[in-house]
Protein backbone atom coordinates (compact mmCIF):
# COMPACT_ATOMS: atom_id res chain seq x y z
CA UNK A 1 0.00 0.00 0.00
CA UNK A 2 1.59 3.58 -0.99
CA UNK A 3 1.88 6.16 2.10
CA UNK A 4 2.13 9.52 0.74
CA UNK A 5 2.84 12.81 2.41
CA UNK A 6 0.60 15.70 3.45
CA UNK A 7 3.52 18.07 3.46
CA UNK A 8 6.25 18.49 0.49
CA UNK A 9 9.41 17.06 1.45
CA UNK A 10 11.56 19.56 -1.11
CA UNK A 11 11.69 23.32 -1.12
CA UNK A 12 12.81 25.36 1.68
CA UNK A 13 12.01 24.71 5.48
CA UNK A 14 12.21 27.27 8.11
CA UNK A 15 13.42 26.55 12.00
CA UNK A 16 12.80 28.95 14.81
CA UNK A 17 14.26 28.10 17.88
CA UNK A 18 13.47 30.68 20.29
CA UNK A 19 15.76 29.51 23.74
CA UNK A 20 15.91 31.30 27.28
CA UNK A 21 19.46 32.64 26.63
CA UNK A 22 19.20 32.65 22.43
CA UNK A 23 17.13 32.67 19.31
CA UNK A 24 18.69 30.45 16.39
CA UNK A 25 16.66 30.97 13.38
CA UNK A 26 17.68 28.02 10.09
CA UNK A 27 16.23 28.45 6.55
CA UNK A 28 17.26 24.91 4.78
CA UNK A 29 16.40 24.22 1.37
CA UNK A 30 15.53 20.27 0.43
CA UNK A 31 16.19 19.86 -3.53
CA UNK A 32 14.17 17.00 -5.34
CA UNK A 33 16.08 14.06 -5.71
CA UNK A 34 17.68 12.70 -7.98
CA UNK A 35 17.06 9.18 -8.99
CA UNK A 36 19.62 6.39 -10.51
CA UNK A 37 19.18 2.86 -11.28
CA UNK A 38 15.60 3.18 -10.29
CA UNK A 39 16.41 4.35 -6.89
CA UNK A 40 16.68 7.62 -5.13
CA UNK A 41 19.90 9.20 -4.18
CA UNK A 42 20.05 10.12 -0.26
CA UNK A 43 20.01 14.43 -0.24
CA UNK A 44 20.16 15.74 3.32
CA UNK A 45 18.61 19.38 3.88
CA UNK A 46 21.02 22.10 3.16
CA UNK A 47 21.10 25.26 5.36
CA UNK A 48 21.28 28.47 3.01
CA UNK A 49 20.87 30.63 5.72
CA UNK A 50 21.27 30.82 9.55
CA UNK A 51 20.70 33.35 12.32
CA UNK A 52 21.90 33.93 15.91
CA UNK A 53 20.72 36.57 18.43
CA UNK A 54 21.01 36.64 22.29
CA UNK A 55 17.83 36.75 24.11
CA UNK A 56 16.80 37.89 27.85
CA UNK A 57 13.22 37.69 26.87
CA UNK A 58 12.58 34.43 28.34
CA UNK A 59 13.11 32.85 31.32
CA UNK A 60 12.87 29.16 31.95
CA UNK A 61 11.58 28.58 28.53
CA UNK A 62 8.24 31.18 29.15
CA UNK A 63 8.38 34.24 27.72
CA UNK A 64 8.22 37.26 30.07
CA UNK A 65 9.57 40.24 27.97
CA UNK A 66 7.47 40.38 24.94
CA UNK A 67 9.18 43.57 23.43
CA UNK A 68 13.02 42.13 24.22
CA UNK A 69 11.79 38.49 22.57
CA UNK A 70 10.46 40.19 19.53
CA UNK A 71 13.25 42.01 18.59
CA UNK A 72 15.92 38.91 19.32
CA UNK A 73 13.41 37.10 17.12
CA UNK A 74 13.33 39.96 14.14
CA UNK A 75 17.38 39.82 14.43
CA UNK A 76 17.60 35.98 14.17
CA UNK A 77 14.85 36.35 11.20
CA UNK A 78 16.70 39.05 9.26
CA UNK A 79 20.22 37.71 9.70
CA UNK A 80 19.16 34.48 7.93
CA UNK A 81 16.82 36.23 5.65
CA UNK A 82 20.10 37.77 4.33
CA UNK A 83 22.06 35.40 4.23
CA UNK A 84 20.00 33.22 2.53
CA UNK A 85 18.71 35.86 -0.05
CA UNK A 86 15.08 34.97 0.49
CA UNK A 87 12.68 36.27 2.39
CA UNK A 88 10.40 33.72 4.81
CA UNK A 89 7.00 33.76 5.73
CA UNK A 90 6.55 30.90 8.21
CA UNK A 91 8.21 29.16 10.63
CA UNK A 92 8.48 25.78 12.93
CA UNK A 93 8.43 26.87 16.35
CA UNK A 94 9.94 25.09 19.78
CA UNK A 95 8.44 24.40 22.96
CA UNK A 96 10.41 24.58 26.28
CA UNK A 97 7.66 25.72 28.21
CA UNK A 98 4.32 25.89 29.45
CA UNK A 99 4.53 22.92 31.43
CA UNK A 100 4.00 20.20 28.60
CA UNK A 101 2.36 17.24 30.09
CA UNK A 102 2.49 13.98 28.36
CA UNK A 103 0.37 11.14 28.77
CA UNK A 104 -0.87 8.22 26.57
CA UNK A 105 -5.01 7.04 25.66
CA UNK A 106 -6.27 4.51 23.98
CA UNK A 107 -8.45 5.12 20.93
CA UNK A 108 -10.85 2.21 19.58
CA UNK A 109 -12.33 2.06 16.25
CA UNK A 110 -15.00 -0.27 15.12
CA UNK A 111 -14.16 -1.96 11.51
CA UNK A 112 -16.87 -4.49 10.76
CA UNK A 113 -14.28 -6.72 10.01
CA UNK A 114 -13.51 -4.50 6.47
CA UNK A 115 -9.90 -3.50 5.58
CA UNK A 116 -8.76 -0.77 7.55
CA UNK A 117 -7.66 2.85 5.46
CA UNK A 118 -6.72 5.79 5.78
CA UNK A 119 -10.00 6.98 7.40
CA UNK A 120 -9.84 4.31 9.91
CA UNK A 121 -7.27 6.22 11.08
CA UNK A 122 -8.14 9.80 10.75
CA UNK A 123 -10.94 8.64 12.77
CA UNK A 124 -8.90 7.46 15.82
CA UNK A 125 -6.59 10.55 15.31
CA UNK A 126 -9.55 13.11 15.22
CA UNK A 127 -10.46 11.51 18.85
CA UNK A 128 -7.64 11.99 20.14
CA UNK A 129 -7.22 15.87 18.94
CA UNK A 130 -10.96 16.63 20.53
CA UNK A 131 -9.67 14.58 24.00
CA UNK A 132 -6.30 16.52 23.85
CA UNK A 133 -7.85 19.47 23.44
CA UNK A 134 -10.08 19.10 26.25
CA UNK A 135 -7.40 18.46 29.30
CA UNK A 136 -6.53 14.42 28.47
CA UNK A 137 -3.42 14.09 30.61
CA UNK A 138 -3.75 10.99 32.77
CA UNK A 139 -2.23 8.29 31.45
CA UNK A 140 -3.81 5.12 29.87
CA UNK A 141 -7.11 7.06 29.37
CA UNK A 142 -9.07 5.16 26.79
CA UNK A 143 -11.85 6.48 24.71
CA UNK A 144 -13.84 5.23 21.74
CA UNK A 145 -14.81 7.17 18.57
CA UNK A 146 -18.27 7.37 19.02
CA UNK A 147 -18.07 8.77 22.30
CA UNK A 148 -19.58 12.19 22.90
CA UNK A 149 -17.42 14.96 22.91
CA UNK A 150 -16.71 16.86 25.82
CA UNK A 151 -17.16 20.42 25.40
CA UNK A 152 -15.37 21.84 28.57
CA UNK A 153 -12.84 24.41 27.61
CA UNK A 154 -9.40 23.09 28.74
CA UNK A 155 -6.50 25.83 29.67
CA UNK A 156 -4.06 23.24 27.60
CA UNK A 157 -3.32 23.45 23.95
CA UNK A 158 -2.44 20.14 22.08
CA UNK A 159 1.22 19.93 20.94
CA UNK A 160 1.56 16.39 19.97
CA UNK A 161 -0.54 13.39 19.23
CA UNK A 162 1.62 10.41 18.44
CA UNK A 163 0.67 6.50 17.80
CA UNK A 164 2.70 4.85 19.60
CA UNK A 165 1.22 1.09 19.01
CA UNK A 166 -1.35 -0.42 16.77
CA UNK A 167 -3.79 -3.86 17.77
CA UNK A 168 -6.38 -5.48 15.92
CA UNK A 169 -8.87 -7.33 17.61
CA UNK A 170 -6.69 -7.53 20.56
CA UNK A 171 -3.26 -8.53 18.20
CA UNK A 172 -0.26 -6.82 19.40
CA UNK A 173 2.82 -5.40 17.70
CA UNK A 174 0.92 -3.94 14.32
CA UNK A 175 3.85 -1.96 12.41
CA UNK A 176 1.22 -0.35 9.94
CA UNK A 177 -2.62 -1.19 10.37
CA UNK A 178 -3.54 -0.05 6.45
CA UNK A 179 -4.67 -2.82 4.37
CA UNK A 180 -5.25 -5.82 7.15
CA UNK A 181 -8.90 -6.60 8.46
CA UNK A 182 -10.72 -6.79 11.37
CA UNK A 183 -13.74 -5.83 13.31
CA UNK A 184 -11.94 -3.38 16.19
CA UNK A 185 -8.12 -1.45 15.76
CA UNK A 186 -7.21 0.23 18.54
CA UNK A 187 -4.24 2.66 18.83
CA UNK A 188 -2.48 3.75 21.33
CA UNK A 189 -1.73 7.76 21.54
CA UNK A 190 1.20 9.59 22.90
CA UNK A 191 -0.39 13.28 23.85
CA UNK A 192 1.54 16.35 25.19
CA UNK A 193 -0.23 19.44 25.94
CA UNK A 194 1.04 22.68 27.53
CA UNK A 195 -0.36 25.37 28.75
CA UNK A 196 -2.66 27.77 26.23
CA UNK A 197 -1.64 30.83 27.37
CA UNK A 198 2.05 30.11 27.59
CA UNK A 199 1.89 28.44 23.65
CA UNK A 200 -0.39 31.75 22.52
CA UNK A 201 2.09 34.43 24.14
CA UNK A 202 4.81 32.83 21.78
CA UNK A 203 2.37 32.67 18.71
CA UNK A 204 1.59 36.24 19.11
CA UNK A 205 5.17 37.17 19.46
CA UNK A 206 6.20 35.45 16.26
CA UNK A 207 3.32 36.72 14.05
CA UNK A 208 4.01 40.50 15.61
CA UNK A 209 7.74 39.49 13.33
CA UNK A 210 4.88 38.96 10.20
CA UNK A 211 5.78 35.64 10.17
CA UNK A 212 2.82 32.26 10.38
CA UNK A 213 3.51 29.36 12.72
CA UNK A 214 3.34 26.37 10.21
CA UNK A 215 4.21 23.89 14.08
CA UNK A 216 5.22 23.31 17.11
CA UNK A 217 7.26 21.32 18.23
CA UNK A 218 8.32 20.24 21.72
CA UNK A 219 12.19 21.23 22.14
CA UNK A 220 13.39 17.40 23.04
CA UNK A 221 11.52 15.77 20.46
CA UNK A 222 13.45 18.23 18.21
CA UNK A 223 16.40 17.52 19.74
CA UNK A 224 15.92 13.41 19.26
CA UNK A 225 15.06 13.87 15.56
CA UNK A 226 18.60 15.46 14.80
CA UNK A 227 20.63 13.72 17.04
CA UNK A 228 19.80 10.41 17.09
CA UNK A 229 21.02 7.02 15.12
CA UNK A 230 17.94 4.82 14.57
CA UNK A 231 19.33 1.74 16.76
CA UNK A 232 18.83 4.11 19.86
CA UNK A 233 15.08 4.91 18.40
CA UNK A 234 14.40 1.24 18.25
CA UNK A 235 16.20 0.06 21.02
CA UNK A 236 15.77 2.80 23.72
CA UNK A 237 17.30 5.98 24.79
CA UNK A 238 16.46 8.98 26.96
CA UNK A 239 17.40 12.60 25.15
CA UNK A 240 18.31 15.33 27.58
CA UNK A 241 17.98 18.66 26.56
CA UNK A 242 20.06 21.15 28.36
CA UNK A 243 19.22 24.04 27.92
CA UNK A 244 19.93 27.94 29.77
CA UNK A 245 16.32 28.12 31.65
CA UNK A 246 15.35 24.25 31.16
CA UNK A 247 16.29 20.99 31.04
CA UNK A 248 14.47 18.63 28.80
CA UNK A 249 13.84 15.14 28.32
CA UNK A 250 12.04 12.87 25.75
CA UNK A 251 12.27 8.70 25.67
CA UNK A 252 12.42 7.26 22.73
CA UNK A 253 11.49 3.48 22.32
CA UNK A 254 10.26 0.80 19.47
CA UNK A 255 10.78 3.91 16.84
CA UNK A 256 8.63 6.10 18.56
CA UNK A 257 8.55 8.88 21.50
CA UNK A 258 6.39 7.55 24.76
CA UNK A 259 7.59 10.23 27.02
CA UNK A 260 8.50 13.69 27.23
CA UNK A 261 8.72 16.08 30.32
CA UNK A 262 10.80 19.66 30.98
CA UNK A 263 12.44 20.63 34.59
CA UNK A 264 12.57 24.71 35.01
CA UNK A 265 16.60 24.52 35.82
CA UNK A 266 19.23 25.08 33.04
CA UNK A 267 22.76 26.26 32.37
CA UNK A 268 21.39 29.97 33.54
CA UNK A 269 21.08 28.75 37.39
CA UNK A 270 24.78 27.42 37.50
CA UNK A 271 25.69 30.60 36.17
CA UNK A 272 23.59 32.25 38.90
CA UNK A 273 25.50 30.03 41.35
CA UNK A 274 28.83 30.99 40.40
CA UNK A 275 27.75 34.78 40.27
CA UNK A 276 26.77 35.04 44.01
CA UNK A 277 29.03 32.12 45.46
CA UNK A 278 32.20 34.06 44.07
CA UNK A 279 30.41 37.71 44.33
CA UNK A 280 31.45 38.38 40.15
CA UNK A 281 29.29 39.73 38.13
CA UNK A 282 26.59 37.53 35.89
CA UNK A 283 28.34 37.54 32.44
CA UNK A 284 32.38 37.07 34.16
CA UNK A 285 30.69 33.93 36.04
CA UNK A 286 29.27 32.64 32.68
CA UNK A 287 33.06 33.49 31.11
CA UNK A 288 34.30 31.49 33.84
CA UNK A 289 31.67 28.52 33.49
CA UNK A 290 32.42 28.33 29.81
CA UNK A 291 36.49 28.91 30.21
CA UNK A 292 37.09 26.70 33.38
CA UNK A 293 34.32 25.32 34.29
CA UNK A 294 34.01 21.44 34.57
CA UNK A 295 31.05 19.21 35.95
CA UNK A 296 33.36 17.47 38.45
CA UNK A 297 35.75 18.60 40.51
CA UNK A 298 39.83 16.95 40.25
CA UNK A 299 42.35 16.51 42.51
CA UNK A 300 44.39 19.03 39.91
CA UNK A 301 41.63 21.87 40.49
CA UNK A 302 43.36 23.03 44.01
CA UNK A 303 46.45 23.64 41.89
CA UNK A 304 44.99 25.59 38.87
CA UNK A 305 44.45 29.26 39.73
CA UNK A 306 41.97 31.53 38.00
CA UNK A 307 41.08 35.41 38.13
CA UNK A 308 37.86 36.41 39.46
CA UNK A 309 36.48 39.73 38.85
CA UNK A 310 34.47 40.65 41.84
CA UNK A 311 31.60 42.88 42.02
CA UNK A 312 31.82 46.85 41.63
CA UNK A 313 35.40 46.15 41.46
CA UNK A 314 37.33 47.98 38.03
CA UNK A 315 38.63 45.17 35.56
CA UNK A 316 41.82 47.14 35.56
CA UNK A 317 42.39 46.13 39.62
CA UNK A 318 44.86 43.74 40.73
CA UNK A 319 42.89 40.18 40.02
CA UNK A 320 41.66 38.13 42.51
CA UNK A 321 43.24 34.26 42.38
CA UNK A 322 41.21 31.64 43.35
CA UNK A 323 41.94 28.20 42.91
CA UNK A 324 39.81 26.18 40.12
CA UNK A 325 38.35 23.74 42.79
CA UNK A 326 36.17 26.35 44.23
CA UNK A 327 34.34 27.12 40.74
CA UNK A 328 33.88 23.44 39.68
CA UNK A 329 32.91 22.87 43.83
CA UNK A 330 30.08 25.07 42.92
CA UNK A 331 29.61 23.51 39.64
CA UNK A 332 28.83 20.11 40.60
CA UNK A 333 26.02 20.17 43.26
CA UNK A 334 23.57 21.89 40.60
CA UNK A 335 24.45 19.67 37.94
CA UNK A 336 24.19 16.57 40.07
CA UNK A 337 20.75 18.14 41.34
CA UNK A 338 19.79 18.74 37.49
CA UNK A 339 20.45 14.62 37.15
CA UNK A 340 18.99 13.62 39.91
CA UNK A 341 15.66 15.62 38.88
CA UNK A 342 15.59 14.08 35.60
CA UNK A 343 16.06 10.71 37.24
CA UNK A 344 13.48 11.04 39.47
CA UNK A 345 10.98 12.44 36.97
CA UNK A 346 11.89 8.99 35.23
CA UNK A 347 11.08 7.00 37.49
CA UNK A 348 8.04 8.52 38.59
CA UNK A 349 6.65 8.16 35.10
CA UNK A 350 7.62 4.60 34.86
CA UNK A 351 9.91 4.54 31.46
CA UNK A 352 12.85 4.44 33.54
CA UNK A 353 13.46 1.10 32.17
CA UNK A 354 11.84 1.10 29.19
CA UNK A 355 14.31 3.79 28.28
CA UNK A 356 17.04 1.33 27.81
CA UNK A 357 20.64 2.32 29.20
CA UNK A 358 21.69 4.65 26.56
CA UNK A 359 21.13 8.22 27.43
CA UNK A 360 21.96 11.31 24.68
CA UNK A 361 23.01 15.21 25.63
CA UNK A 362 22.04 18.04 24.26
CA UNK A 363 21.73 21.83 24.47
CA UNK A 364 24.60 24.41 25.55
CA UNK A 365 24.65 23.50 29.04
CA UNK A 366 25.32 19.97 28.54
CA UNK A 367 29.27 21.18 27.33
CA UNK A 368 30.75 21.61 30.53
CA UNK A 369 33.64 18.85 30.60
CA UNK A 370 32.64 15.79 32.34
CA UNK A 371 29.09 16.49 32.60
CA UNK A 372 28.49 13.08 30.56
CA UNK A 373 30.61 11.52 33.28
CA UNK A 374 27.92 12.66 36.03
CA UNK A 375 25.04 12.01 33.96
CA UNK A 376 26.68 8.15 34.07
CA UNK A 377 27.16 8.03 37.23
CA UNK A 378 23.81 9.68 38.68
CA UNK A 379 21.46 7.89 35.80
CA UNK A 380 22.95 4.42 36.11
CA UNK A 381 23.13 4.59 31.83
CA UNK A 382 25.36 4.89 29.20
CA UNK A 383 26.17 8.58 28.13
CA UNK A 384 27.50 10.45 25.18
CA UNK A 385 27.07 13.90 23.29
CA UNK A 386 24.51 14.77 20.45
CA UNK A 387 25.32 16.88 18.11
CA UNK A 388 22.80 17.64 14.83
CA UNK A 389 22.83 14.61 12.02
CA UNK A 390 22.29 14.71 8.67
CA UNK A 391 22.09 17.87 7.68
CA UNK A 392 24.69 20.06 5.66
CA UNK A 393 25.43 23.44 5.08
CA UNK A 394 25.99 24.14 9.16
CA UNK A 395 28.58 26.44 10.05
CA UNK A 396 31.03 24.95 12.41
CA UNK A 397 30.23 27.49 15.12
CA UNK A 398 26.40 25.69 15.11
CA UNK A 399 27.41 22.08 14.65
CA UNK A 400 27.37 21.72 18.17
CA UNK A 401 25.13 20.06 20.74
CA UNK A 402 23.56 23.70 21.30
CA UNK A 403 22.38 23.69 18.23
CA UNK A 404 20.17 20.08 17.75
CA UNK A 405 17.14 21.93 18.56
CA UNK A 406 17.29 24.21 15.57
CA UNK A 407 18.46 21.21 13.38
CA UNK A 408 15.35 19.02 14.71
CA UNK A 409 12.99 21.49 13.81
CA UNK A 410 14.07 21.13 10.58
CA UNK A 411 13.41 17.81 10.33
CA UNK A 412 10.32 18.05 11.79
CA UNK A 413 9.35 20.58 9.02
CA UNK A 414 10.84 18.30 6.23
CA UNK A 415 9.39 14.97 7.22
CA UNK A 416 6.93 16.13 9.56
CA UNK A 417 4.76 12.72 9.01
CA UNK A 418 5.49 12.20 12.85
CA UNK A 419 3.71 15.24 14.39
CA UNK A 420 0.47 13.89 13.38
CA UNK A 421 -2.15 16.58 15.16
CA UNK A 422 -0.90 19.99 16.11
CA UNK A 423 -3.55 22.33 17.55
CA UNK A 424 -1.27 25.17 16.17
CA UNK A 425 -3.08 23.79 12.62
CA UNK A 426 -6.20 21.81 14.33
CA UNK A 427 -5.51 19.22 11.04
CA UNK A 428 -5.02 16.14 10.63
CA UNK A 429 -1.54 14.79 8.98
CA UNK A 430 -0.75 11.60 8.16
CA UNK A 431 1.06 9.52 10.56
CA UNK A 432 4.05 7.47 9.97
CA UNK A 433 5.97 7.59 13.22
CA UNK A 434 9.40 9.13 14.09
CA UNK A 435 10.96 5.64 13.36
CA UNK A 436 9.51 5.49 9.61
CA UNK A 437 9.74 9.16 9.66
CA UNK A 438 13.51 9.23 9.82
CA UNK A 439 13.56 6.15 7.66
CA UNK A 440 11.39 7.70 5.09
CA UNK A 441 12.74 11.48 4.23
CA UNK A 442 15.92 10.14 5.11
CA UNK A 443 16.92 7.41 3.50
CA UNK A 444 13.96 6.77 1.25
CA UNK A 445 12.53 10.21 -0.15
CA UNK A 446 15.49 12.04 0.19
Amino acid sequence: MTKSSNRPRTGTFVALDVGTSKVCCLIAQVDRPAVENGSNINVQPRVVGSGLQLNAGLKNGVIVDMDVAETAIRKAVFSAEQMAGDNIQSVTVNINGGKPLSSTIGIDVEIGGLQIDDADLQQAFQKSLSLGENGVTPNNNHSTVNREKNNQRSDRQLIHSIPIAYKIDGNRGIRDPRGMYGERLSVSMHLITALNGVIRTLQNVVEQCHLEVDDFVIGPYASGLSTLVQDEIDLGVTVIDMGAGTTSIAVFTDGEMVFSDIIPVGGGHVTNDIARGLSTPVAHAERLKTLHGAAMVSDADDHELIDVLHVGEDEHNSPNHIPRSLLNGIIQPRIEETFELVRERLTDSGFDQIAGRRVVLTGGASQLQGIHRVAEIILDKQARMGRPLRIRGLAESMSGPAFATSAGLIASAVGDSSTDLTSSKLIKKETNGLGSRLGNWINEHL
